[in-house]
């Protein structure tokens, strides 16, 4: 028993020693460069899917075993690690510095949910509307941490005024003159039913602690490990709901927000790790592809997400507030309870914390439209953009246009240019400190990780190594292969991080799509996608563990709405790839950039 717990320990370093070293023969019995590479593709998936090793550090495992290995040289890896991509989200994340350190953020959350209204189903669906627009520009964790304490605020205020009959529920405005004479009635039920709720505790506490003691006993009797005490678990002051519909409400409204900060970031082409891995493996392995860009991600995905965010909607209302969606979504004030009245109050309340708009917002505001407007008219596609003007073509990007902006934000003062009492008027808008907070390094390596591995695999042969086995997949239509691919995925990326996922897959897939002469759009984008569908268990993504760590929802209940979830996404995803995304890609062809590739790559 002891050594399987010393071995559970150790598990961790006993996989980074022996992945390697039991796969040490495939690069020494077969001695080629697609070997080789094989060898250290698979080492560095194993460490991220176990990550039995920090994501970044296991993202440097080819900066030298590329080179000892003859694959590629030193200084050709490290030029992999620091890509266009890099650069945009450096200057994304000093926008979003700006929006959270003046508190922008927040204000657009409570304007929104305060335009939404108190009652269950529109307040979740005013939760989900704001932290879809907000994880459009900012990371899927951050938003979620920034939301959940707002929504915590608004639950909270509903636990602890909610009322223990659940018919008060249906008692509106109107009522108000029958709640004084059944006010001690509804104090002495609350009264009686935390008294049950506390003897039902008690009995299971007693219960709990026999059978341990029973438990602990027996083992004695049987082995001489002495076995650790069990700690008493920490009681939650707002485990008790009030009623069932409240804690109903609770799971309802926690889940919508991760799920909601998963659609926000599908939007853009930075708002998710893994459309920025997409977006610059593909144009490394296509450079002559022109194709994707903000707008085309963004035309392509905003209708994804539109759908996505009201059929979520609708299937945790049907999941957890039932399906009376009259009740729970009307806008009339008659028909308000009193929770919800004091619910809209506390959001009023705190939406006056934030006082007037003040100038540092305004700026961020202005900077937050002017990047975005910048972002769609550099090459819109139908009009000439705003890098016609210059004489050189192809030298701007988006990067060009965040880092330009991002670097303003460093310069233009946080208080108004005429004279201030301040001590410092000159301070700017963000400091270095407030950019270093929030810049995902880890992310950047481990960007930059899969880069290396992609290069690796197109000098090395090794992707046309495996366009090759994949042959007898041949036979299937497109959309079909693109099926396989986005269950393939979505299943994978429940256990493992999306980003690593991702990066595995996605060299797979584009040999896979060049063999069976289908455009590999039609594959890597589905697949992009779903790759950020791991929403069922709390270690898919780390907005569901923010989420699930406030307490009220279990396993089970992410598990089943996350299902849910998943297959709506998966069914939209397949939905967008053959209609809309047909014209807006020219997926009916396989088109001349990869072509071009497919006949470098057999060369």
């Amino acid at each position: 028993m002891d050594l399987f717990r010393r071995l559970w320990t150790a598990r961790k370093l006993i996989v980074v020693v022996m992945i390697p070293l039991s796969l040490l023969p495939l690069p020494l019995i077969h001695p080629s460069s697609e070997s080789s590479c094989a060898y250290v593709l698979i080492v560095t998936a194993v460490y991220w899917v176990s990550e039995a090793v920090p994501l970044g550090a296991a993202a440097l495992v080819p900066a030298f075993l590329y080179p000892l290995f003859g694959v590629l040289k030193s200084s050709e890896v490290a030029s992999e690690y620091f890509k266009d991509t890099t650069l945009l989200l450096m200057g994304v994340i000093c926008l979003a510095a700006s929006i959270e350190k003046w508190n922008l953020h927040k204000r657009i959350a409570l304007r929104m949910v305060m335009i939404a209204g108190a009652k269950p189903g529109m307040l979740v669906l005013g939760f989900m509307c704001c932290t879809v627009f907000l994880s459009m520009w900012l990371s899927n964790t951050s938003t979620t941490a920034m939301v959940m304490p707002i929504a915590e605020a608004v639950l909270q205020q509903l636990i602890y005024t909610g009322i223990a009959d659940s018919h008060d529920d249906s008692d509106t405005v109107e009522t108000q003159e029958d709640e004084s004479g059944n006010k001690v009635m509804h104090k002495n039920i609350t009264h009686l039913l935390l008294k049950y709720i506390n003897i039902i505790k008690n009995t299971c506490r007693l219960v709990l602690t026999f059978i341990i003691s029973c438990t602990g006993t027996l083992l004695q009797m049987l082995t001489p490990i002495d076995m650790p005490v069990p700690k008493k678990p920490k009681i939650r002051r707002d485990s008790l709901y009030p009623t069932k519909r409240d804690h109903m409400i609770c799971k309802c409204l926690s889940l919508s927000i991760t799920y909601a900060a998963t659609i926000g970031g599908l939007i853009t082409i930075t708002g998710t790790s893994t459309n920025l891995i997409f977006a610059e493996q593909f144009n490394n392995r296509y450079p002559e592809a022109k194709v994707i860009n903000f707008g085309t991600w963004f035309i392509f995905s905003l209708p994804i997400a539109l759908i996505m965010l009201v059929l979520t909607w609708i299937w945790l209302h049907c999941l957890f507030l039932g399906c009376n969606f009259r009740e729970t979504c009307s806008w009339s004030k008659k028909r308000k309870t009193k929770r919800e009245i004091l619910s809209e109050k506390r959001i009023h309340e705190e939406y006056q914390k934030l006082g007037p708009i003040s100038y540092p917002e305004v700026v961020t505001g202005v900077f937050f439209i002017l990047m975005t407007l910048l972002w769609f008219t550099r090459e819109p596609g139908f009009v000439p953009g705003w890098t016609s003007l210059f004489e050189k073509k192809g030298y701007r990007t988006d990067a060009t246009v965040s880092v330009l902006l991002g670097f303003l934000l460093f310069l233009i003062p946080a208080r108004k240019p005429w004279p201030s009492d301040e001590e410092d008027p000159l301070a700017p808008m963000i400091t270095w400190k407030d950019f270093l907070r929030l810049m995902p390094w880890e992310i950047v390596i481990l960007v930059g990780g899969g880069y290396a591995l992609a290069a690796g695999c197109k000098v090395s042969g090794l992707s046309m190594w495996i366009g090759r086995q994949l042959e007898p997949m041949s036979g299937l239509p497109p959309w079909a292969v693109t099926l396989l691919a986005c269950l393939l995925v979505s299943a994978v990326t429940e256990f493992a991080s999306n980003p690593a996922t991702l990066t595995v897959f996605l060299p797979i897939l584009s040999a896979l799509s060049e063999t069976l002469q289908i455009n590999p759009l039609h594959t890597l984008i589905p697949a992009t996608m779903c790759v950020s569908f791991g929403v069922m268990l709390p270690v898919g993504n780390p907005p569901n563990a923010i989420v699930f760590s406030y307490g009220h929802v279990q396993i089970s209940d992410m598990v089943k709405a996350g299902f849910g979830v998943n297959l709506i996404g998966v069914l939209v995803v397949m939905l967008a790839i053959t209609t809309w995304g047909v014209p807006l890609f020219q997926l009916t062809e396989f088109p001349a950039w990869a072509v071009m590739r497919n006949v470098t790559g057999s060369l």
